[in-house]
């Protein structure tokens, strides 16, 4: 489909379903050996094409419990470390959560969160008031003590992107309407929904959690007004500079932050994803398709990359996201954004030592060794799996913890069909990251991250998404979808063309070592409805019709070590009829591959978070644009959802509101652990 198509299909009913369209159209030409292919030759196809597997590779998936009597099975099933009743699955206008929980609205779009910030007018919307107020479109959430028990902290959330159709009133969608209603004020307002917030939150004397409206640590950043500098590698870089920034070092904001983490010293990582869909150009073929200069020194990578995406009309009003007029200017996104929460007055810094890639998440550990990890997918069908070792230890000196991020080793993982992982060094100068192959220094390699992965032979995936580690060399990968695998790439991973419902990978570092450089992998269950065979799910054989899900998105790992998975369907949610939740997944024993439902969202609302505090009796998950995703399908509905015509109004169910984005603090009903 051309970017004409996409945009005026009458079944795109919002701007995120356009970008899944968008999306769907790989920019990775090294397609030779997939996540697939590699799977297959594992496992073997003939496994593939008998609907089965091996005892060898059943038992990697599922443990034992998959080869053994249904009854003895559900012996197992029920040594589960999950201690809670399974919610019923469903869709509709509500969230629900676990029975014996609480789930309390925290944070919703527009609350206001400084103590000058105005109350909440979403029929009167200015940029200035947005500035003091909660963002839109909240994904990533952290947490930072700020007591011994942890009943005062900051909590650090990320706003990816925004949706105009239900944001402002009377505007409609406007990608299809060549932004024809985006004002000057309405593209400022925008702009600063985007990037993230710090709120201070407290328990208050019944042991609920609220905001701290005049907390002296809550601030926004936003791509509107926020100054940042730029370290690392590429710091200073010529590719990096720009009009408005001759040095390279420094840039004005962040922008579509999707899922993130928190360093083991408190500071809080915004990851970077969609950046190019930011970016402007006037130059445009008969089907409104980008035309790029094949003379510009920029064209290979903006290409890569998928740079203009031309998502919003920013680049008709700052030059800053016109490539016409900037063509370095992309250059400064696509980073890992580090932000000191305990100082409000702090400068957020760009590492480009952890590369420039489209990244989701940015999850850290510490290494048996002592030295900072941080895994991090590349979130594009057939692009690659990551990671960062720093070169130095982490101390008990907070400032001199922060250069861990500037000076180490970025990763991309290949995995072999032999059951191994090897990590290979984005380094210049060694193997074919060279100038001869157009890098002159390691500025160039970390970049164009992608070009110098493609050329090192790393394994494109099935989109990767979140990646979580665990404390004993373990760490879980979520690969979402990919609906561009053909049918020659059948294998027991992703058995489907065109999957919708993605897969999860495990991997053991070597040693229990997460700065190991090799490792094994094995997969974890291949998402979907398992009773239906064409679909080709696979998990244990215990998981109930409430715990199967498709496309796996963020991730946790609570204090006891247990894995739980949110799903982000898109607009593809009737494929399984289930709206996205938060699901607990065992990983270990008889049990390995069995999935329970703790939370739902309600209707065309994606799940985003979780985040557990330290002692494990809170949990915070985010659900990001309710009532959009999907709507058509939605019985009783049936179209598109606008600002004045929602398929809910969640949290508010006010007729004067529209549906608002919104933090979701989770707890136990008379105290103690969740899920315990």
């Amino acid at each position: 489909m051309t970017r004409r198509d996409i945009i005026n299909d009458p079944m795109i009913g919002n701007k995120a379903e356009a970008y899944e369209a968008f999306d769907d159209i790989p920019t990775n030409p090294n397609l030779e050996r997939t996540i697939g292919d590699v799977i297959n030759a594992r496992y073997g196809r003939r496994n593939v094409l008998q609907g089965m597997l091996g005892v060898t590779a059943t038992t990697t998936l599922f443990g034992t419990s998959a080869l053994i009597a249904p009854s003895q099975a559900q012996a197992a099933a029920q040594d589960s470390r999950y201690a809670f009743d399974e919610l019923t699955w469903g869709n509709d206008e509500n969230h629900h959560v676990a029975d014996g929980y609480d789930a309390q609205v925290l944070l919703r779009w527009g609350d206001p969160i400084t103590a000058d910030a105005p109350e909440f007018d979403v029929m009167n919307q200015t940029a200035a008031a947005q500035l003091k107020q909660f963002g839109y479109n909240n994904d990533y959430v952290g947490f930072v003590p700020l007591n011994d028990d942890g009943s005062r902290g900051l909590l650090c959330v990320n706003h990816e992107y925004t949706n105009e159709e239900v944001m402002f009133p009377g505007l409609g969608r406007q990608d299809n309407v060549e932004f024809s209603g985006m004002t000057p004020e309405l593209i400022d307002i925008e702009m600063a929904a985007h990037g993230g917030s710090v709120v201070e939150i407290a328990k208050d004397a019944s042991g609920a959690w609220q905001v701290v409206r005049d907390g002296k640590m809550n601030r926004r950043i936003t791509p509107l007004d926020t100054a940042m500098i730029l370290d690392g590698p590429a710091a200073g870089h010529k590719r990096l500079q720009t009009n408005d920034d001759p040095t390279g070092t420094k840039v004005i904001g962040t922008l579509n932050n999707c899922a993130g983490g928190m360093t083991p010293w408190g500071t809080w990582l915004m990851a970077e994803e969609n950046f190019h869909g930011y970016y402007w150009t006037n130059n445009l073929d008969a089907d409104g398709k980008p035309v790029i200069d094949p003379a510009s020194s920029e064209a290979a990578s903006q290409k890569r990359y998928g740079v203009p995406g031309m998502w919003y009309a920013w680049g008709q009003q700052y030059d800053r996201f016109n490539i016409d007029k900037e063509p370095h200017a992309p250059n400064k996104f696509g980073w890992v954004v580090e932000v000191d929460p305990m100082d409000s007055t702090s400068t957020p810094i760009k590492h480009t030592a952890l590369g420039r890639f489209r990244h989701e998440g940015a999850e850290t550990t510490v290494s048996s060794d002592g030295r900072l990890v941080v895994y991090m997918g590349d979130d594009n069908r057939f692009d690659y799996q990551y990671k960062y070792v720093s070169g130095g230890k982490v101390s008990d000196d907070r400032a001199a913890n922060s250069n861990l991020l500037s000076d180490g080793t970025l990763y991309v993982a290949r995995f072999d069909e032999d059951g191994t992982v090897a990590w290979l060094p984005l380094i210049h100068g060694e193997g074919p990251l060279t100038v001869e192959n157009g890098f002159n220094d390691q500025g160039d390699v970390m970049i164009d991250t992608r070009i110098a992965a493609d050329l090192l032979g790393a394994t494109p995936m099935d989109r990767p998404e979140d990646a979580q580690p665990r404390g004993d060399g373990t760490a879980y990968i979520m690969l979402t979808n990919n609906t561009k695998r053909g049918e020659d790439d059948l294998n027991p991973a992703n058995p489907r063309a065109k999957s919708s419902f993605g897969h999860i990978i495990e991997i053991k570092e070597d040693g229990g070592n997460h700065a190991a450089t090799a490792g094994t992998w094995s997969i974890l269950v291949k998402c979907g409805d398992p009773s239906l065979t064409e679909v080709g799910a696979q998990w244990n054989p215990e998981t109930s019709e409430n715990g199967w899900f498709g496309s796996p998105d963020n991730c946790a790992i609570d204090a006891d070590g247990r894995l739980w998975v949110s799903t982000d369907q898109g607009g593809s949610w009737n494929k399984t009829g289930k709206s996205d939740g938060l699901y607990a997944v065992e990983t270990e024993g008889d049990a390995r591959g069995t999935s329970k439902l703790f939370y739902r969202c309600p209707v065309g609302g994606e799940m985003c978070g979780p985040y557990f505090t330290e002692d494990g009796e809170t949990l915070f998950v985010a659900v990001q644009h309710p009532g959009t995703d999907g709507t058509k399908n939605f019985a009783g509905f049936e179209r598109d959802s606008t600002f004045e015509d929602p398929a809910t109004r969640w949290p508010d169910f006010d007729p004067a509101m529209p549906p608002r984005p919104a933090v979701v603090v989770i707890t136990k009903q008379g105290g103690g652990k969740i899920a315990v």
